[in-house]
């Protein structure tokens, strides 16, 4: 298999599920595809869920998702009022933003909207990307096949609507211009990576905002001290995570519901004792007045009220730890109450203590809470970063196996529910970028300007896939997506514009990240494509595979080959070069070709693709293992066994259905034609089992890629140094494939691209 091979597959190759039972089989015959197809009654992702699960997962969920998003009043009123507050009503237009925001962008948009469009259950940008690739030929490898939309999960529950020639041409658009193609690739990638970007600056936000509060209480801590005692922090959550979101969740949401419980009830207790006259907030009249004040000083004062939606991509991204329903439950009846209740108290206080703005948080608590309270908003602090950490792992997992991230090592951390994964690689990679960020800025200002700029982008990114959901595959009304693009559209752009100001004050952070990420994104994806094309227009041709049949010098020896590509549409070149150098062939040979479908899982029943190459003798298939982007292996079942006892089934079906037999009369045709299969059907068996017995041999390529001759000195810095260096210093594909060394043989081919 070829170098690049592991992107698309290493989620893949490691997860592996057990054989399914009680299977169906039938027989496809198509040119374009693999004929050779296993299904199963029931091909949908997972079974209801009843609700003592789904509200196991919502309090599971409070310790995961809401950790940002619930420690954002740590700060957000010191971030807006920078300067100081300098009309009394200006605090009634920012706390009546801070409420319409949070109204409509986690609740209106992500909780009710956002979430409905999941990919069978995961969620992220790569999620959005995935069901516009499934419904429009958009996706810029050429593995589709015919075959691929029966799989179950393929298949959208599209609504009956009239509104067909809307969706068409706008799909008929997309599918016809490859820049489109291009673009949108680029922006799931940037998505991404600005994604990642709000994993690292996540952390280091609220864990400084929390540890600051120390100072309060003694004048002797130093900022020095509140940095390392930060670093401190961060290293040990970054240590807890191998152990997965499942044990972090429940150690977690016991303390986040402590959390919104001290923040909601000691927001009422402000409003009441202070001002409650700030219910009036609720008419959006102050927020016009604030702007008719301030002007250019209320649209900076933006870039901090924004603070308060942090997090929320979590909302969507980790959607695949929990369920849809899960994270409604614990959106409405939780977290949402408390925000506004905390920030309503905040504000009552500040009506009456103009000066304590830059400490809203700490000089807002009764005096006998003040150290239980800084006790719990230091460990909200450290939940808060735990959920764009699961986030980024997952949208790891999505983007590598579709070929856009380089080999990473995927654990699947949790038995009890899907899509709970751990990246070790990336795991480490944050913490460094973390400490280094903490120990750079040193003091929220810059990091929360930086901060901004990731969550913004991330939600901006997310509205336009969704939009094309909406008009595509939905099919909604036209009134309705331009009144989403209004409303929800206008509010982020408006921020947007706000946080990109401050550029220049540490704004330029998340881009720098999004800018090192998608370069290496890039340089991987470019050279994973250049390859599959190298590869389909170089694959041994059926007459090429006669000639080499007909070889009097190939040796046929006893034994089973696995020969691993990515190629779907033929024999990878690779092969022919291994024959010229080894002139010897197993005795049954299967061509494997790993192949990401753009659908979150396929069911294990409908995973396997076999087709007979021809000269029948030979005894040489293909198989094409279809996964979808967060297809976990279980561990107990080796995926060669799994692969043999398919390949037994499909030739038992293949033959059973295919043989003729003449010069038969018509009175005997029958009871000869079944003995006839019967006989040739054991045989066939019995040659994949001697096979089997006599030993199984993995082939895995190993090839090189340099760029061809004349290319240009952009195209030979790409593949020569930029993706050569990337994937020496990652996980060689026979890694990837978990494949024991003592039956490995790399085979080693230099391409030309």
């Amino acid at each position: 298999m070829s170098s690049t091979a592991g992107d698309e597959v290493v989620v893949m190759a490691q997860e592996q599920p057990p054989p399914p039972q009680g299977k169906n089989l039938r027989r496809l015959d198509s040119l374009a595809a693999e004929s050779g197809h296993f299904r199963g009654h029931d091909g949908h992702r997972s079974k209801a869920m009843d609700w003592g699960t789904i509200l196991q997962l919502a309090f599971q969920s409070i310790g995961i998702v809401y950790g940002d998003i619930g420690t954002s009043p740590l700060y957000v009123y010191a971030s807006t009022f920078t300067d100081g507050i300098k009309n009394n009503d200006d605090i009634l237009g920012v706390l009546s933003m801070i409420f319409y925001t949070i109204t409509l962008i986690p609740l209106l948009k992500y909780v009710f909207i956002v979430l409905q469009a999941n990919d069978n259950g995961d969620g992220g940008t790569f999620a959005l990307y995935s069901l516009i690739c499934r419904y429009a030929k958009v996706g810029l490898i050429p593995s589709q096949q015919a075959e691929d939309k029966d799989v179950s999960n393929f298949r959208l529950e599209l609504p009956n609507s009239g509104r067909h020639r809307r969706a068409s041409k706008l799909k008929s658009i997309l599918e016809k211009s490859n820049s489109t193609k291009y673009f949108l690739l680029f922006a799931t990638m940037l998505g991404t990576s600005m994604v990642i970007g709000d994993g690292i600056l996540t952390p280091c936000m609220s864990v400084l905002s929390a540890v600051g509060g120390i100072k309060q209480a003694t004048s002797a801590m130093t900022e020095g001290a509140i940095v390392w005692i930060s670093v401190a922090i961060l290293i040990g959550l970054f240590a807890v995570q191998r152990f997965g979101t499942d044990k972090v969740g429940y150690s977690f949401a016991p303390i986040i519901c402590v959390w919104f419980t001290f923040i909601g009830g000691i927001g009422i207790y402000n409003f009441i004792k202070y001002d409650p006259a700030v219910v009036k907030a609720i008419n959006p009249k102050y927020i016009i007045d604030y702007f008719s004040r301030n002007k250019k000083d209320a649209w900076i004062s933006l870039g901090g009220i924004v603070l308060a939606i942090t997090g929320t991509e979590a909302l969507f991204a980790d959607v695949g730890h929990f369920t849809v329903r899960s994270i409604q439950i614990s959106m409405c009846s939780v977290t949402f109450p408390s925000l506004v209740l905390a920030y309503t108290g905040q504000a009552s206080y500040l009506r009456k203590h103009n000066e304590d703005v830059l400490d809203t948080f700490y000089k807002s608590i009764p005096d006998p809470l003040y150290w239980p309270m800084f006790v719990v908003a230091v460990m909200a602090s450290i939940i808060a970063s735990q959920a764009m950490i699961s986030g980024t792992f997952s949208i790891i997992q999505q983007s590598l196996s579709l070929g856009c991230f380089p080999r990473v090592k995927i654990v699947h951390t949790s038995t009890k529910y899907e899509g709970q994964v751990y990246v070790p690689e990336i795991n480490y990679l944050l913490m460094l970028a973390c400490v280094g960020v903490t120990v750079g800025f040193r003091t929220t200002t810059k990091i929360g300007n930086a901060y901004g700029i990731a969550v913004v982008f991330v939600m901006t990114l997310t509205s336009s896939f969704l939009v094309l959901i909406m008009i595509m595959i939905w099919k909604t009304n036209i009134l309705l997506v331009i009144a989403y693009v209004l409303v929800i559209g206008t509010v982020e752009l408006l921020y947007l514009s706000s946080v990109l100001y401050k550029f220049d004050q540490g704004g330029y952070l998340p881009l720098a990240f999004a800018a090192f990420l998608m370069a290496i994104m890039y340089v991987w994806n470019y050279v994973y494509r250049k390859k599959y094309y190298y590869e389909l227009d170089h694959k041994i041709s059926p007459e090429k595979l006669r000639d080499i049949a007909a070889n009097t010098n190939l040796c046929r020896i006893p034994g089973l080959a696995v020969f691993y590509s990515e190629l779907v549409h033929g024999i990878p070149p690779i092969f022919e070069h291994y024959i010229e150098n080894v002139p010897a062939m197993q005795s049954v040979l299967v061509f494997v070709a790993y192949k990401s479908l753009p659908i979150s899982k396929v069911p294990v029943e409908e995973r396997f693709l076999f087709r007979r190459v021809e000269p029948h003798e030979l005894n040489v298939f293909r198989c094409i293992v279809r996964y979808g982007y967060t297809d976990v292996r279980n561990d107990k079942e080796p995926f060669e066994r799994t692969l043999v006892e398919r390949l037994k089934e499909y030739i038992s079906e293949d033959l059973w259905l295919s043989p003729k037999v003449e010069n038969v009369d018509d009175e005997e045709r029958t009871i000869v034609v079944e003995e006839k299969k019967g006989e040739v059907v054991e045989k066939e068996l019995e040659v994949v089992d001697r096979g089997w017995q006599s030993g199984i041999v993995h082939l895995v390529g190993e090839s090189e890629v340099v760029a061809e001759r004349g290319s240009s000195f952009g195209k030979r810095v790409l593949i020569n140094y930029a993706y050569n260096f990337i994937r020496r210093n990652l996980r060689q594909s026979y890694k990837v494939f978990d494949i024991p060394s003592k039956r490995l043989l790399k085979v080693g081919m230099t391409y030309e691209l």
